[in-house]
């Protein structure tokens, strides 16, 4: 795929994501493959539900911009290091939900287990809602090189990961193509939103 159609996928995502409530303002982050050695990611500080075709840059999968002038987010090395792990990702995104944001913080364990909802099928490599879906929990770090440390050993372990959560933060997920990835977060935002409304009724 070119990179003008990677574009337009990124700012749609982009106008979807800020529309329901879970990029606000310049927070999250977006990317696509770009080749088999670089990535197009959303520059740092842009309004997600404003982003223009100017509002992308190229790097390789170290996070180095490919592009003098324009500063990738922080946060590039959890995008390259999905591409290094499996050649088959061409788009992750992260987002900032409410949701993923409240249960982050509330789940005191290092990670979600969601079982037995319908919607888990929405998840590649999911058939059935006879299943598990188990959802790491790292702790927040601005050091993000020794954030992607921690993220690395658990993708190499659980290789049918599908997302993950970074606490009191957000959301990571990917997919083959930008669909897929959109369609994960819808189906994980359902999933976070059922969680606590289970846990609120069943509250003391």
């Amino acid at each position: 795929m070119n990179r003008e159609t990677l574009t337009r996928e990124i700012i749609e995502a982009g106008r979807f994501l800020y529309g329901r409530g879970w990029s606000p303002a310049t927070s999250s982050n977006y990317s696509a493959r770009l080749s088999a050695d670089q990535a197009l990611l959303t520059v740092s500080g842009k309004h997600k539900g404003q982003l223009g075709e100017d509002d992308v840059l190229a790097t390789d999968l170290d996070g180095i911009s490919l592009e003098p002038g324009k500063k990738p987010s922080a946060e590039t090395l959890l995008h390259t290091q999905l591409y290094r792990w499996k050649p088959g990702i061409g788009a992750v995104l992260h987002t900032h939900s409410v949701n993923a944001t409240v249960l982050s913080r509330l789940t005191l364990a290092d990670s979600l287990v969601f079982a037995d909802y319908e919607l888990q099928k929405a998840f590649s490599g999911v058939s059935t809602h006879e299943s598990q879906v188990l959802v790491p929990i790292f702790d927040n770090d601005q050091d993000i090189a020794r954030l992607a440390a921690k993220v690395q050993p658990w993708l190499d372990a659980h290789p049918d990961c599908v997302g993950y959560l970074i606490r009191g933060h957000g959301l990571y997920t990917w997919g083959p193509r930008m669909s897929d990835a959109l369609r994960q977060v819808e189906a994980f935002e359902f999933l976070f939103e059922c969680e606590l409304k289970v846990r609120a009724l069943h509250k003391p």
